[in-house]
C-alpha cells in the first residue's frame, strides 16, 4: 500500500543522506576493533560515563549513562512523577549541556511540558507559574530562565496519537538537520499503531509492536530511546506498592524489548504519615548490561523537581 512505499523510499533516501554502509555482513575483525576503540575511549574518560548523563549521579553511576540504541523504559502508576523525572533528564542534556533532544509529547500539550520545564529550571512554584502570581524576583528568574530554555537543544512535538512511521520520520529529519542525543516518550500507550487507529482489540499486540518499532528507531538513530509507561493496577492490589517487572505484563512485550526498566515510587504517595516523605526510589528492575538496584532521590513538588538525594556522613 501507500503508506508502506512511502515508508520504504523515506528509508531509502535517509540511508543514502545518512551514507550508510550498506553492507549486511561485517567482517568479526573490523566489529573486535570497533569494540576495542570503545573500551580505549571509555578508559580514557575521567569519569566512568561512557552514555548520556542524566545529572542524577546515583542513576549514572549504575547506568554509566543511558547508552545508544538502548530502548529505556520508565514506568509507574499516575501522579508518581514520570514526566517530572524524564524533565529533569531533559532539562539536564538539552538545557544544561545543549545536546540535541527530541520530545514526542503525548499526553501534554508543548506550553504545558514548557511550563514544566519553567519550573524546575527556575525553582519558582509551578502553580504560581500557572496563575501569574509573581514577585519581582520571580520574574527576574523567569526572564533568565525563559532565556536559557530558549537556547535549549531542543524540539517538542505534540502530535496527539502519533504513529511509530510518523515518529521515525520526525526522527531521521532531526538526524540531519541537527544531530540527535535522546529521544523521549510521553508516553508509549498514548501511541497508534501503523494504521493510525487504536482499538481495544488486539491492542496487547499493537503495543508490542510499538515497542519493537521503538527499539530499531534507537539502533538506527544510534541514541537511547526513553519511553514512559503506565502500569498495570495490579500495584495497588499488593501490601508493598513498589511496582515489580511482572506489572507490565499486560503491556505485551515491552519488557522484553527494553534494555533498561526504571520504576518510580513514592511512599509519601500511600501513606501522608511516611518516614520519607519527599523522597523518591528510582528502581531498576531490568539493565541487559549492567546491575540492577534502587537509587534514591529528593522529590519537591512545588517545582515539579527531583534531585540528588543529600549525602549524611556517618
Amino acid at each position: 500500500d501507500l503508506e508502506t512505499i512511502l515508508e520504504s523510499t523515506e528509508k531509502r533516501i535517509f540511508q543514502l543522506l545518512m551514507q550508510k554502509n550498506n553492507r549486511q555482513f561485517v567482517p568479526i575483525d573490523e566489529v573486535a576493533m570497533n569494540v576495542l576503540r570503545r573500551i580505549e575511549a571509555a578508559s580514557k574518560q575521567k569519569e566512568s560515563i561512557t552514555g548520556v548523563p542524566t545529572g542524577f549521579i546515583d542513576l549514572d553511576y549504575r547506568t554509566a549513562g543511558l547508552q545508544k540504541s538502548d530502548l529505556i523504559l520508565i514506568a509507574a502508576r499516575p501522579s508518581m512523577g514520570k514526566t517530572a523525572f524524564v524533565l529533569n533528564i531533559l532539562d539536564h542534556v538539552a538545557v544544561k549541556k545543549r545536546e540535541p533532544a527530541m520530545v514526542f509529547s503525548l499526553e501534554m500539550s508543548k506550553e504545558q511540558l514548557v511550563n514544566r520545564l519553567l519550573s524546575l529550571e527556575t525553582s519558582i512554584d509551578a502553580d504560581k507559574l500557572r496563575k501569574g502570581n509573581l514577585t519581582d524576583e520571580d520574574w527576574g528568574n523567569l526572564i533568565e530562565g525563559i532565556d536559557r530554555i530558549s537556547h535549549a537543544n531542543m524540539v517538542i512535538d505534540d502530535t496527539p496519537g502519533i504513529t511509530v512511521s510518523e515518529l521515525r520520520g520526525k526522527c531521521r529529519k532531526m538526524k540531519l538537520e541537527k544531530g540527535i542525543s535522546l529521544i523521549m516518550i510521553d508516553y508509549l500507550q498514548l501511541m497508534s499503531g501503523e494504521r493510525g487507529k487504536r482499538s481495544s482489540e488486539n491492542r496487547q499486540q499493537e503495543i508490542s509492536e510499538i515497542s519493537r518499532s521503538l527499539k530499531a528507531i534507537a539502533r538506527e538513530m544510534d541514541c537511547p530511546v526513553i519511553a514512559l509507561s503506565q502500569l498495570s493496577r495490579a500495584v495497588e492490589q499488593r501490601p508493598d506498592h513498589r511496582p515489580m517487572l511482572s506489572d507490565l505484563r499486560e503491556s505485551g512485550a515491552i519488557e522484553q524489548d527494553a534494555d533498561i526498566v526504571m520504576f518510580l515510587y513514592r511512599d509519601d504517595y500511600y501513606h501522608k504519615d511516611s518516614e520519607t516523605p519527599n523522597v523518591a526510589e528510582v528502581i531498576i528492575a531490568k539493565q541487559r548490561n549492567g546491575p540492577i538496584g534502587t537509587v534514591t532521590l529528593g522529590w519537591q513538588p512545588q517545582y515539579t523537581r527531583f534531585v540528588n538525594a543529600t549525602r549524611e556522613k556517618h
